[in-house]
């Protein structure tokens, strides 16, 4: 079997929306990515730091239509990964600012990260990862990941 290359990474992530205009106002409003083309009503790629994009969003199969249903299969969230704590609670502000109502918060040992939807309902996890050398390892060296709860109070005092 051969083996992903371990420079291997995911380059963007492509939504169906209900409503272009909306998705837009989420993603560049309350995420801070920036409108990098817009193709009409139908679809949309914005970025982060000039990339030609990190996000698609269209409505090609989707306009009008709903959330899929829980206990269906489908995307369960797209990870979007901030540089240190403090972007972390800048964006974390954001989008508390914006009235988005969080579905969860956890320190994973190798990250911290907190978890909502966005308007149609896909997930959201916003993150920053500690450095290698502090990731939680056994006695042998394996990683071990926990879920523990993140306190959003102090993470959020970084945010100034």
């Amino acid at each position: 079997m051969t083996q992903t290359h371990p420079e291997t990474r995911i380059g963007h992530v492509h939504l169906r929306v209900a409503d272009l205009d909306r998705a837009i106002m989420f993603y560049r409003d309350v995420m801070g990515f920036d409108v990098m083309q817009q193709y009409g009503a139908q679809a949309a790629f914005l970025s982060a730091g000039g990339y030609h994009h990190h996000i698609g969003l269209n409505t090609w199969d989707s306009r009008g239509g709903q959330a899929p249903a829980p206990g269906t299969t489908g995307l369960y969230h797209v990870a979007f990964v901030y540089p240190d704590r403090r972007a972390l609670a800048q964006i974390l502000q954001n989008v508390l600012d914006a009235g988005v109502p969080l579905r969860g918060a956890a320190d994973h040992g190798v990250s911290q990260a907190v978890y909502f939807n966005d308007p149609d309902g896909n997930g959201i996890e916003i993150y920053w990862d500690r450095a290698q050398t502090e990731w939680p390892r056994d006695a042998s060296g394996q990683l071990k990941m926990v879920n523990t709860p993140l306190d959003l109070d102090a993470l959020l005092a970084e945010a100034a």
